[in-house]
């Protein structure tokens, strides 16, 4: 059997399953079918099928009502098992540990997909005033660090391939501006960390360092402090920290496959 490029055609049941799974994993609030219906440019009868199919399943669940949808149970089993299985997420888990007990603050493990970055680990701030995160969240590449760490490690032409245009304005300190995120990249190139200043939260800046484990680096590191708790000492304490630990890793790394 032919496995050719072009001799590819999407099966559109699938297509369809997957872009629903997606879209009630993306916006994780109760829909009613014809929103569904709407977003997704399916027509009513056939995504009625779809979503009877997948609640029998326990992939999506309905309210007491059986008129509104969300994404199911099981949907958390294909995560976790994502997470179980790969081994990158457990080779860092010292790293973020370690950044966790010496500054106390939110410590996140993302990976870039596309033009977005999704957190794969995270350690809690220890104090009240923090970042909300969730495992899984997704966010413009952009607009983060964690993103911008990772977007660093392309030149700016692949960059601009592999954003969306125009780009997302999450904050009024998110750079949407193509030369000014281009400088931006720049200074991560040049400096080795990124910074997101309040583009992704108001009110929390954030540091990070791509994982030096593949070239170019699919993975980062960040810590993320509120601009009130954060001095230029601690930001460099930080700095120094990612540097040291994530080099430290990459240098085990290296003796281990020698």
């Amino acid at each position: 059997m032919s496995t050719a490029p072009e001799d590819f055609q999407p099966v559109k049941s699938a297509g369809r399953t997957l872009d629903l799974l997606e879209l009630l994993a993306d916006h994780p609030q109760a829909w009613a079918l014809g929103d569904l219906a709407r977003a997704l440019g399916i027509p009513k009868s056939s995504l009625h099928g779809l979503l009877r199919t997948l609640t029998s399943r326990g992939w999506v669940r309905t309210d007491e009502t059986g008129s509104r949808f969300r994404l199911g149970l099981r949907a958390l089993r294909v995560g976790a098992a994502y997470l179980d299985g790969d081994d990158r997420i457990g080779l860092l888990a010292g790293v973020l540990d370690e950044l966790s007990r010496r500054f106390g603050e939110a410590v996140h493990l993302g990976r870039l997909d596309g033009d977005q970055v999704v957190y794969l680990a995270k350690r809690e701030s220890v104090h009240r005033l923090r970042l909300y995160s969730a495992i899984g969240r997704r966010l413009p590449a952009h607009a983060t660090a964690l993103g911008k760490a990772l977007l660093a490690e392309h030149p700016d032409q692949e960059v601009d391939r592999m954003l969306t245009w125009p780009l997302a304005r999450l904050t009024p300190h998110t750079v949407t501006d193509p030369e000014a995120l281009h400088a931006a990249l720049a200074a991560v190139r040049t400096t080795g960390h990124a910074v997101d200043q309040e583009e992704n939260a108001e009110g929390i800046r954030c540091v990070a360092m791509a994982v030096p484990l593949a070239r170019p680096a699919v993975d980062a590191v960040s810590v993320s402090v509120p601009v009130s708790r954060l001095s230029p000492e601690l930001e460099a304490a930080i700095v120094a920290s990612l540097r040291e630990l994530l080099g430290d890793l990459a240098k085990a790394r290296s003796m281990l496959s020698a």
